[in-house]
């Protein structure tokens, strides 16, 4: 039986689609039998980010009872499988998220892992996404404003049932002003599993004309390495970095940087969250 993880931010603009398709992209390239779902009903993007926007039946169809769940799941890329959420306004306005759950569970016996990617704040639509979950990743950077909505987020999973998993830092830089992880985990009660350092190439990702992933067109940039860390984290997994083509496993800048992101000497880093 596989588990189902709703990655929820309380605040948009962290970069949770982003972290949502390339830690399922690192899953699947590590063995994994995954589903993505955009939950994101109202002002749905992972189908964007995969390239995927034109596929004809949504969960909105399966949502409203038009279409069967098998007919919104699709082939995506690196063996992932994908059910988008349509654009459709609409519809949007005729669809009951409470049906979620039992989509949901009708689908988890076929999935290691099923990951929502779920609307920004703590609206009826994430509640549903919530509470048909079993686990609940906290994504944020690290800010005052985005730490005390994601508190907000775990408080409510807790209410639902949803076990809050731990904190993904987006976005991290190091600067001044930023809240530390060692405070963030003491502000949450909840392990740090990785830091996802801010890199260019993660946000060139979403702006070209042709989007793919990073964990695609080039999985050894410092956020794709971090988003594998926690791949390997949530997996149970050895953690092993994809490099490009050609190039040493783990060595030179990438072995400095898996030193960074674990917060220990290389030669001590291992599985398990940062604590």
């Amino acid at each position: 039986m596989g588990r189902v993880i709703s990655l929820v931010s309380g605040k948009g603009g962290v970069g949770k689609t982003t972290i949502t398709a390339n830690l399922g992209i690192a899953l699947a390239k590590r063995g994994m039998n995954v589903c993505l779902i955009d939950a994101d009903i109202a002002m749905a993007n992972l189908s964007l980010l995969l390239n995927m926007q034109n596929s004809p039946i949504t969960l909105h169809d399966v949502l409203l009872g038009e279409a069967s769940i098998d007919d919104a799941l699709y082939d995506g890329p690196s063996g992932i499988k994908f059910i988008p959420s349509g654009l459709s306004l609409e519809n949007y306005r005729r669809v009951d998220p409470e049906r979620l759950q039992a989509i949901i569970e009708s689908i988890k016996p076929r999935f290691d892992f099923i990951l929502l990617d779920c609307a920004a704040g703590i609206e009826r639509t994430v509640m549903a996404a919530i509470s048909a979950s079993d686990e609940v990743l906290l994504i944020a950077m690290p800010s005052s404003p985005s730490i005390a909505d994601v508190l907000k987020a775990k408080i409510t999973a807790q209410r639902l049932g949803s076990k809050p998993l731990g904190v993904i830092l987006n976005f991290y830089r190091q600067e001044k002003g930023e809240i530390k992880k060692e405070d963030v985990m003491k502000l949450l009660e909840l392990p740090v599993i990785v830091t996802v350092p801010f890199d260019d190439e993660m946000r060139k990702s979403f702006m070209q004309e042709n989007l793919a992933p990073v964990m695609i067109t080039k999985p050894n940039t410092p956020a794709a390495v971090a988003v594998q860390v926690a791949a390997a984290k949530l997996a149970g997994l050895p953690v092993q970095v994809e490099q490009a083509q050609g190039s040493g496993f783990l060595s030179g800048f990438f072995g400095r940087l898996f030193g960074f992101l674990r917060g220990k000497p290389r030669a001590q880093a291992g599985v398990g969250n940062e604590q």
